[in-house]
């Protein structure tokens, strides 16, 4: 792989207002990769760039969602919250790797088909008619299968991830409001161990060094699999859109709000299969 391309001022700001975009959406409904994955795109990222940078520079904003929740974390079934939280962990770590051994032009081709899966599953978990509850368990051994599978999936991509454990873990016996203070908390410790992978190995193959041209205001050169300015941008929008979403989140719709990002889906999907 050659380096990413270079960042003006005019998409650092693109990729910042996708940021805050994403954040909002989070704190209102989820699914704030499908805005900051095709901005990604769009400032010239491969896709699998755009995947990892993304995870990176969404994660602060799961620490801060999984901390909230922490007092209505619960065991899940047979299953131990401590038990869980490694399942997703070691899941996740999996799914990080296998990603760094994927070659991009194959996960280029494999893009179009996660966004539409994941899609899907956004909208079947907005739109259905009654939440799921807690009336069912699920056998240990499925559990854990459910549950590393979906870990795996979320360091590979992690789209869709919070829907996928939102119904599994209802299904295993939590309360929704458990289940989505618990959902929050695994979600951050495949994204943690992710992230970590994904950090640390742009540092070690990093071929070049960050460079600010400041009086062509073209900003930094990045490397070979994150853009480092692209992440610190969608950060510090998504902390910003995070604070707004709280403010909003009593007085904007949810369907509004769940039917945009099934619109950018739907809309990514097709774009996909095209440029594919």
């Amino acid at each position: 792989m050659s380096a990413l391309p270079a960042l003006d001022l005019p998409v650092i700001l693109m990729v910042a207002t996708a940021g805050f975009l994403a954040g909002v959406q989070n704190a209102l409904a989820g699914g704030g990769s499908f805005i900051t994955f095709p901005a990604l795109l769009l400032a010239g990222l491969n896709p699998l760039a755009a995947n990892m940078t993304s995870t990176i520079a969404l994660f602060p904003s799961q620490i801060t969602s999984g901390y909230a929740g922490r007092k209505l974390v619960a065991d899940v079934g047979p299953l131990s919250f401590r038990q869980m939280l490694i399942i997703s962990a070691i899941g996740g770590l999996c799914g990080a790797i296998l990603l760094l051994n994927t070659p991009p032009s194959f996960f280029a081709r494999l893009v179009p088909w996660l966004v539409l899966f994941a899609t899907s599953v956004f909208a079947w978990g907005s739109f259905r008619k009654k939440p799921l509850h807690a009336a069912s368990s699920m056998p240990r051994w499925t559990l854990i299968l459910v549950q590393s599978c979906i870990a795996v999936y979320g360091g590979y991509f992690g789209g869709g991830i919070g829907f996928l454990m939102l119904a599994a873990l209802t299904i295993a016996g939590q309360q929704v409001r458990a289940a989505t203070a618990t959902k929050n908390v695994l979600a951050m410790a495949m994204n943690a161990a992710a992230a970590t992978i994904f950090a640390c190995s742009d540092l070690i193959s990093w071929p070049v060094a960050l460079d600010l041209w400041i009086g062509d205001i073209a900003i930094f050169a990045s490397s070979d699999l994150i853009s480092w300015p692209a992440a610190l941008a969608l950060c510090a929008g998504g902390i910003a859109g995070g604070f707004v979403g709280g403010w909003l989140i009593h007085r904007l719709p949810e369907k509004v709000m769940r039917a945009f990002v099934v619109l950018v889906g739907a809309s990514l999907t097709v774009w996909m299969f095209i440029r594919a």
